[in-house]
């Protein structure tokens, strides 16, 4: 039999535990130890939660990897078309983990009405094109139909319908700079066929989505002319690895983006996240453990007595020092227990009410977005009861100094 556990669950459970001297102080370690994890697991699932969003945004926007021609700008207008007609289109056959494969051109122009104007980024797509991203921030009216001859269909952000006072189904007048061959302005007017919202101002305030043969006859360009591809991958995680392959697989007039690449500050952003949660996690662990040492020696002065008698029988004192961890890890169990409970009610409150909102011109987000997985939680879990335990290892080392002699004399 495990003596050490039997005696460790004998004080756990005596009356004279819970009200003893010490009852207050480990009450406060249990109550350090569970609010180290709700701060935890709320720093991880609001860090990766931002990360995810933000990424996936931009993503939803502009592709994971953008493909155009080498003497391209940096700029979102595509102004140097290519062929459509390439080895990689529609399907990348050469390079795996590839989830769509879509064609797009931009133009830049501006939005009027009889008191205000708009400058907007009209992007072009086809029916190839992902409305996966755009499902979910979709508050009125449908997605342009592109199987049909060049529609006037659009779809707008609300953050240019409100300031241009317009609504679903309003008729627009888009005026577009001129083009090399043409040496006034293009006007074309066009059908609000739905509004979206997603909360990313970058994009919300200028983004147009319509059908890619108006872009293609704004720039006189050939049925057959397009400004890019955008690539969808299975994984963002893969997104460099899968870059490198992609461009070594396309031809020496073509070049490819990550988006990681044409957003650097923003991605470096985003990565200092995981710096701040390390340092949150770091930050708990040491305040928990802090209080658990506490509470341990208060356990071991409170029972000095007890330690002398447990060696007057030939207890050693590793077994004695058994007793006491076996204790603590209860009390950090426990601080655990009510720390997972309490914090992911949180989250998912935080999930599926949306409770804290954000300045979506500063985070991308109108809301505060949280996600957390299973490994998070364990891993966390694991790290803190672990730590924490080996914090406890050396203040136990006091049981070696206390002398059964001295200790039963005062009985």
């Amino acid at each position: 039999m495990n003596y050490e556990l039997f005696i460790a669950k004998r004080i756990i459970v005596g009356k004279k535990y819970k009200n003893s001297i010490s009852s207050p102080i480990i009450k406060i370690a249990i109550t350090a130890i569970a609010l180290g994890i709700i701060i935890m697991l709320i720093a991880v699932a609001t860090g990766s939660g931002l990360q995810y969003k933000i990424r996936d945004k931009m993503a939803g926007f502009k592709g994971h990897i953008q493909i155009v021609n080498y003497d391209s700008n940096q700029s979102d207008v595509s102004t140097v078309p290519i062929l459509k007609e390439q080895p990689f289109y529609p399907e990348f056959k050469t390079v795996s983990g590839v989830k769509n494969i879509q064609i797009f051109a931009n133009k830049v122009g501006i939005l009027r009405t009889e008191t205000d104007f708009e400058g907007i980024v009209f992007k072009g797509v086809s029916s190839d094109y992902d409305w996966t991203f755009f499902s979910e921030y979709l508050i009125a009216g449908a997605f342009p139909n592109f199987n049909q001859p060049r529609t006037k269909e659009v779809l707008l952000s609300q953050t240019i319908v409100n300031r241009l006072h317009l609504n679903l189904n309003d008729t627009i007048t888009a005026t577009f700079v001129k083009t090399r061959s043409s040496t006034s302005p293009s006007n074309r007017k066009y059908i609000i066929k739905g509004i979206y919202n997603s909360g990313f101002a970058q994009f919300d305030k200028n983004m147009m989505i319509g059908d890619i043969r108006e872009v293609q006859k704004l720039n006189k360009w050939t049925p057959e002319q397009v400004g890019g591809f955008e690539v969808l991958l299975n994984d963002f995680n893969t997104i460099d690895r899968k870059g490198e392959e992609i461009n070594s697989q396309i031809g020496s007039t073509l070049n490819s983006r990550t988006i990681k690449e044409t957003y650097p500050n923003v991605f470096d952003w985003i990565s200092l996240f995981d710096n701040n949660v390390w340092f949150i996690i770091a930050i708990m662990i040491f305040i928990a453990g802090i209080n658990m040492i506490t509470a341990l020696l208060v356990l071991i002065l409170e029972r000095v007595q007890m330690v002398g008698i447990l060696k007057a029988l030939g207890s050693s004192n590793t077994s004695i020092r058994k007793v006491f961890l076996y204790n603590a890890s209860y009390l950090i169990l426990k601080g655990l227990l009510w720390g997972n409970i309490i914090g992911l009610c949180i989250i998912f409150c935080q999930h599926y009410f949306k409770m804290i909102t954000l300045n979506p011109d500063t985070y991308y987000v109108s809301t505060l977005p949280v996600y957390i997985s299973f490994w998070s939680i364990l891993w966390l879990n694991l790290g803190t009861l672990i730590l924490c335990f080996l914090m406890l290892i050396i203040p136990s080392l006091i049981i070696t100094k206390i002398d059964p002699s001295k200790s039963i004399k005062f009985a």
